[in-house]
């Protein structure tokens, strides 16, 4: 017999998966060995509890961004979208499970969440600059970027460097200068918030619209026929199973469930590390922010595997603006929502305007300022580029575990 959903021999059923299926098959093993243990009271010790904790919540985190991946792709393969609309859209969901694990940790430590969001950033600019420089490169030693992200990717990351060092200088300031404004309001949180999602809503519209003219630019260049030009649309989706809705949908609410595990892991990873381990909360938030760039790992290498190197690259670089813009302010916007609805007593509320905070905005400038000079030179990064944001990366996360505060 024939499996309907996948086309496969009964015996051969196995073969038919992909691997982020099984990948969650071993993260529900796992979660149905230690979770009922919890439920019955049972205590395990703590450093055990830990290590199955944050290795059921890689688990369960990653089959979920590759099962919201695949069902993007083939939403986008049946509805035959353009691979502009495609490709952010796919960014835009693959951060759920960064969501998810924003919105558990939250309870835990507001501090840590923030941190988490904002060292994310530094990863993923690390990312970017560690992949670029495995590219293949022409004579010049150049991999050329679509020109829709080397002029709107630049406006946003001078956007961002601006709003960090803006922030970081003000906190300062207010800090040296012992005013009675050392602490962020839940109103300054939802502010704050709001003004960043705006400038990332102008982002995406610029974004697909500047992808949507090169791409009719290199049509018109080509002088491809109507038909010609959807043949090219389609090859794009060659390597996606065209499924029915129905099994879109099936992996929406698998990839979702997963990440709300998965989430929940990494919640019980940070309330035991830093209330039965006593670990540093800025050294926990650094580790858990490994978690926050797995959407953008999981993409990337994908598209590497396919030599989408561009598609893998831009991915890479989205990963950057994303948390900036969007994974961050909805970390702002949901401490807003908790310390003004839901709690009134938390050791770490209100936000204060600690060294750690200061340091992870007013740092944000210099990295910026380094990846703004690579694009402005369409190029990706060499030996020294690469350097340079490694030396940066390791000194952020040497200042903050070792002066950062907690």
């Amino acid at each position: 017999m024939v499996s309907p959903l996948l086309g496969w021999p009964k015996h051969l059923l196995w073969r038919g998966y992909p691997p982020w299926v099984w990948t969650a098959f071993i993260g529900l093993g796992l979660w149905l060995a230690v979770v009922p243990i919890e439920m019955l009271g049972w205590v395990l010790p703590p450093l055990v509890q830990t290590i199955a904790s944050i290795v059921i919540g890689l688990l369960f985190l990653r089959s979920a961004c590759e099962a919201l991946v695949t069902a993007t792709e083939r939403l986008a393969a049946r509805l035959m979208w353009d691979h502009y609309v495609a490709g952010t859209v796919t960014e835009i969901v693959s951060t759920l499970p960064e969501l998810v694990v924003i919105c558990f940790v939250i309870p835990v430590s507001p501090l840590a969440a923030v941190v988490i969001a904002l060292v994310t950033i530094y990863n993923n600019a690390l990312v970017f600059s560690v992949y670029s420089y495995f590219l293949p490169k022409d004579q010049k030693g150049r991999f050329m970027m679509p020109a829709a992200i080397t002029e709107v990717g630049t406006q946003l990351l001078i956007a961002g460097a601006s709003i960090g060092s803006v922030l970081g200088l003000v906190m300062l300031v207010f800090l040296a200068e012992g005013e009675s404004k050392q602490v962020f309001s839940a109103i300054d949180l939802a502010v704050l918030a709001l003004i960043m999602l705006g400038v990332f809503g102008v982002y995406v519209y610029k974004l697909v619209s500047g992808y949507a003219l090169e791409e009719q630019s290199v049509e018109k260049a080509l002088d491809l026929s109507e038909a010609e030009a959807a043949e090219r649309k389609a090859n794009v989706y060659s390597h996606v199973r065209r499924t029915s809705g129905w099994n879109i949908v099936a992996l929406y609410i698998v990839g979702s469930a997963l990440a709300i595990l998965g989430g929940e892991r990494v919640a019980e990873f940070a309330q035991v590390a830093l209330g039965q381990l006593n670990l540093n909360p800025i050294s926990t938030a650094v580790c858990l922010a490994a978690f926050g760039g797995m959407s953008e790992y999981v993409i990337v290498w994908r598209a590497h595997k396919k030599r989408q190197y561009g598609i893998a690259l831009a991915n890479a670089f989205g990963g950057i603006t994303q948390v900036m813009f969007l994974v961050l302010p909805f970390t702002l916007l949901a401490i807003a929502g908790y310390q003004g609805i839901l709690v009134t007593d938390h050791a770490d509320l209100p936000l204060s305007f600690s060294l750690s905070n200061v340091l992870l905005f007013v740092l944000l400038f210099p990295t910026f300022y380094v990846l703004i000079a690579l694009i402005e030179t369409d190029h990706t990064l060499g030996a020294l580029d690469t350097a340079t944001m490694l030396a940066i990366f390791l000194l952020v996360i040497l200042i903050l575990v070792c002066y950062g505060g907690g």
